[in-house]
């Protein structure tokens, strides 16, 4: 069996065999586009659905109502470009710091992102129409929701974190600096005002970096 060996822009070899190569590039572009889809998704519903506003109403909210089903299938989607990357990241990496705990926290990221997405949140603050006006007491299906959405932010700061390790032991400071501040705005509390919109530009922070990581990786591939 022929292997492809490539040192990519982390500095470690990778060597994949040919038969896997084409499939491995392919995850890693899933991977890539998983975060812009996500966000492109998101901002075509929050100006088409009538009565959704981000400083009131987190993204996960679209997953509610007649038109929810498609906010839904972007969770899922974006949560499946996080499970592609793990299992590229575990190809492209296989030897050196975190070759094993990287890819297990970052599927754990796209799983728990899957799982938010099965599990809506409730109608409140007015949408969709027809909701109660202020807050409502969470049902079982929100509190998953909550609980696996905060799950998939610390799964994947806990992978930046080890990848933090891994570039300072490699002697990058640039990249430890990159993953260790990712890892800081996925941890930081949030805000009892401005939550809707610190979820929305956290997970901006978290999907850059599956892209970016996803095409260096792919580059390496």
């Amino acid at each position: 069996m022929t292997t492809n060996t490539t040192s990519g822009a982390s500095g470690t070899s990778s060597a994949i065999p040919s038969g896997s190569r084409a499939s491995t590039r392919g995850l890693l572009l899933f991977a890539a586009l998983a975060g812009p889809f996500f966000y492109l998704s998101s901002v075509v519903q929050a100006l088409a659905r009538d009565g959704f506003d981000i400083r009131v109403h987190p993204l996960s909210q679209l997953a509610t109502g007649d038109l929810g089903w498609v906010q839904v299938l972007t969770f899922v989607v974006a949560g499946a470009g996080g499970v592609a990357l793990a299992t590229g990241y575990r190809r492209v990496r296989p030897q050196g710091v975190g070759r094993r705990a990287v890819p297990v926290l970052v599927a754990l990221f796209g799983a728990a992102f899957v799982i938010a997405g099965l599990f809506p949140m409730d109608p409140r603050n007015g949408f969709p129409a027809g909701a109660p006006s202020g807050a409502v007491a969470l049902s079982w299906h929100a509190i998953v929701h909550t609980s696996a959405a905060a799950a998939s932010f610390v799964a994947l700061a806990a992978a930046c974190i080890v990848l933090v390790i891994r570039e300072i032991r490699a002697r990058r400071v640039a990249s430890s600096l990159g993953h260790g501040a990712v890892a800081l705005v996925l941890l930081l509390p949030m805000s009892p005002t401005e939550s809707s919109v610190q979820i929305a530009l956290t997970g901006a922070v978290a999907f850059a970096w599956v892209t970016v990581m996803a095409i260096r990786l792919r580059a390496a591939a």
